[in-house]
């Protein structure tokens, strides 16, 4: 098959076994993450019935995963990939296992709900050390298994994954807690974990380039911070991700939306609360089959000022289709972004680079997402959640119009 018709080819990198084995793998831990996001989010709520309750969680995996981001970055581009990608999935399940041994009888006969709770957030610290590491090792493994002229189409493949696996974890682990418990939905994250580290253990080894490994610690986080901060695409997309997400964590507060305002029980909260990346997915194969040709970085602002307006749209609405509906276009509207941003990183970031620069992207991500939660979950706790929610979207849109004029080479930004 020539370059051009690989380029064409929708199903260019899936032809790849060990790209397949990779997603498989992916898809299944990916799917523990976010029914593990959920049953915490729900069973925090439960126990504190308190909304800043919330946003602490992600204020506890952010910690450690923004303070190791750079040096683990280091550490990729020095290791051989698979055995850290193995390591880190052997420590979640570990992980796993002790948030189902706290969610037991034995431990609530026994100790109090405010124990309980603080035994949580330092198994969710520890969560955030593991991710440092293991979150741009995906990333990297991918880069060196996918030729790099199907790499965006590679990319694209591995986000839908991503909002595949996150939709089936946060549906299912709302459909578990109504049915089976927390201790049952976690015993199904523990399987998950597992049967992942059994299918990504085929993949082959990926041993550092040679002259990776001769770099000093300092000197090589350094480098991967030089090149962000010169490449402008890269910084653009990364500070929009950032800023834009941090205001705009709305589903932070979906436990709260969904059993005070919309009063829809844990079956409701679950499918709430992969409305987002029902969305995602959906737009994802979209682009998957149809990429964007042209204008990336135009529509990349486009995608987060809807996102922005969507999220304000949820804030004030007191019906459960609206409030879906809102989310779902959100999440149509953030997969634009994220297969956009995915693709920039991935094309202008150099092989003997791509764990530093990939872990700087986590750093970002890690901000976004979990300062987000934080957050919403102070907001709310000062503003009142509504108020807090729209509070977020608005400044959302604030953030894009800013960046709008500050970042012009991202606007005309086209791959």
């Amino acid at each position: 098959m020539t370059v051009d018709l690989q380029k064409k080819d929708a199903f260019a990198s899936v032809r790849i076994k060990e790209f397949r084995r990779l997603l498989s793998g992916r898809f299944l831990f990916i799917m523990g993450l976010r029914m593990t996001t959920t049953i915490v989010g729900w069973w925090i709520y439960q126990l504190t019935n308190d909304p800043f309750a919330i946003g602490l969680i992600g204020l506890s995996e952010v910690i450690p995963a923004v303070s190791l981001a750079l040096y683990a970055g280091h550490v990729i581009d020095i290791s051989e990939k698979r055995k850290l990608l193995l390591r880190g999935v052997v420590l979640y399940i570990i992980v796993a296992i002790c948030l189902f041994s706290l969610s037991t009888k034995y431990t609530s006969s026994h100790f109090s709900n405010h124990a309980i709770s603080i035994c949580i957030y330092a198994v969710i610290f520890c969560t955030g050390i593991i991710r440092s590491f293991i979150g741009p090792v995906f990333h990297t493994l991918l880069a060196s298994i996918v030729p790099r002229n199907i790499l965006a189409n590679a990319t694209t493949w591995n986000q839908g994954t991503w909002l595949t696996a996150s939709v089936s974890g946060h549906a299912t682990a709302g459909l578990c807690i109504g049915f089976i418990g927390i201790s049952g939905a976690l015993g199904i994250v523990v399987s998950l974990m597992i049967f992942s580290f059994i299918i990504m253990f085929g993949l082959n080894k990926r041993p550092p380039l040679a002259f990776a490994s001769k770099k000093k610690t300092w000197e090589s986080v350094k480098e991967g911070i030089a090149f962000v901060l010169k490449t402008k695409e890269v910084l653009g997309a990364l500070s929009l991700d950032l800023f834009a997400v941090l205001f705009g964590g709305a589903v932070a507060m979906v436990p709260v939306f969904a059993r005070d305002i919309l009063k829809i029980g844990p079956q409701g909260f679950g499918f709430l609360n992969a409305a987002s990346d029902i969305g995602s997915i959906c737009i994802v194969i979209l682009l998957t089959i149809f990429p964007l040709m042209r204008n990336q970085g135009k529509k990349l602002f486009f995608a987060i000022f809807g996102f922005g307006s969507c999220i304000i749209l949820f804030a004030l609405s007191k019906l459960f289709w609206l409030s879906f509906s809102a989310l779902l276009l959100a999440g149509m509207l953030d997969g634009i972004s994220v297969v956009i941003r995915g693709t920039i990183l991935q094309l202008k970031t150099p092989d003997n680079m791509r764990g530093r620069v990939m872990s700087v992207n986590s750093m970002f991500i890690n901000s976004s997402n979990e300062l987000g939660q934080f957050e919403s979950g102070a907001a709310a706790k000062l503003l009142g959640v509504v108020p807090s929610v729209v509070f977020g979207g608005c400044m959302t849109i604030m953030v894009v119009i800013v960046t709008w004029f500050k970042a012009p080479s991202l606007r005309k930004m086209e791959y």
